[in-house]
């Protein structure tokens, strides 16, 4: 084909402003530190998606910008423009494409939230409770029995399943470094799981706007070794203090459930004047 055809230009020019933009997209580091298993699955999610919006937005503005500037009208040129005739091939093709793409990326998409959602055995229940401007967690299933604390502790390498809900307003429960977050909304269980991989202090934020202290509602997930969890569990079976309160962790009672809707009683710490 003639390298001064309109098409061959116009994928010339595509191709080359796809590969910068998509070359400077790799530069920009995205994400904060990784602290979960789930989060290479996440990441490579996000960059074939990103990929193909800068190939799809890059080929629609080249042909949109080649055609302006070379089937403009020339200065002084009020006549009509030549009766076109459609193109049925060009037409099913035009749309064949999209829908295979998108249809595609679906189910890539589809793949990764699955594997996120399988349950594993052994799972830590944690309980996540979002009032305004706080978050609570309670412990289900370790050997103290149910108890509470203000900031998340989990053991590194143990699966976690993270049943969500709110006593107000909707909140989301969102951990930058483990990719993952679901909203918390009163009267409902939402859930996620994840792994924890790595050991430190990572945030835990309220990403949906819920009141005037939205910004002040964030907290922090301590992953810990095993034994560095164990023994912090035994703080708690002889009544530790709840992180930031100075006050020993009450228990927290779950009620019966109702029309098939789970719902919790919260018993929380009073503050010390």
């Amino acid at each position: 084909m003639n390298s001064e055809h309109p098409f061959v230009q116009m994928l010339t020019i595509a191709l080359v402003a796809a590969g910068i933009l998509i070359g400077l997209s790799y530069v920009i580091d995205w994400f904060p530190t990784s602290a979960s298993t789930n989060t290479g699955e996440v990441d490579t999610l996000y960059h074939v998606l990103l990929i193909v919006s800068i190939l799809i937005f890059v080929l629609v503005m080249t042909v949109a910008i080649y055609s302006v500037w070379r089937f403009r009208a020339r200065p002084g040129d009020m006549s009509d423009g030549a009766p076109i005739h459609g193109n049925t091939r060009l037409e099913i093709i035009w749309v064949a494409i999209p829908f295979l793409l998108v249809t595609s990326l679906a189910g890539y998409g589809w793949k990764v939230l699955a594997d996120e959602e399988t349950h594993h055995k052994g799972e830590l229940h944690v309980q996540v409770i979002g009032q305004q401007f706080a978050w609570h967690f309670q412990y289900e299933n370790t050997t103290p029995g149910n108890f509470q604390t203000n900031e998340l502790y989990l053991p590194k390498g143990r699966p976690v399943r993270f049943d969500i809900t709110s006593k107000d307003v909707i909140h989301e429960f969102w951990v930058p470094a483990t990719r993952l977050g679901e909203d918390a909304v009163p009267g409902i269980i939402t859930q996620i799981r994840l792994t924890p991989s790595r050991l430190g202090n990572f945030d835990v934020i309220c990403a949906e706007l819920c009141g005037a202290g939205h910004s002040t509602m964030r907290t922090t997930m301590h992953v810990l070794s095993p034994a560095a969890w164990d023994a912090w569990l035994a703080k708690q079976k002889r009544g530790a203090t709840v992180p930031g309160t100075g006050v020993p962790s009450p228990p927290i009672k779950k009620s019966a459930s109702t029309g098939g809707m789970r719902r919790f009683a919260v018993i929380l710490p009073t503050t010390r004047g």
